[in-house]
């Protein structure tokens, strides 16, 4: 099996039915908030704040595209 053979498994996989679900899941949106929340105010710590609304603007875009807070 080549590494396009992987590669088109996994887009198949990813795009699937199940798996998109589970993205659009409470669960999802609890864990990514979780997940996001910290690695904004780890790289806002690392920038000294200097960053902190395109840290913000990062945030919301990918919250977004996880979950249920979709737009």
């Amino acid at each position: 099996m080549g590494i396009d053979d992987i590669t088109g498994k996994a887009k198949e996989f990813l795009e699937s039915d199940q798996v998109k679900g589970m993205l659009e899941s409470e669960q999802a949106e609890d864990i990514s908030d979780k997940v996001l929340d910290a690695v904004a105010d780890a790289a806002d710590k690392v920038t000294g704040g200097k960053f902190s609304d395109q840290i913000e603007d990062v945030k919301s875009n990918i919250d977004g595209a996880i979950g249920t807070d979709r737009p």
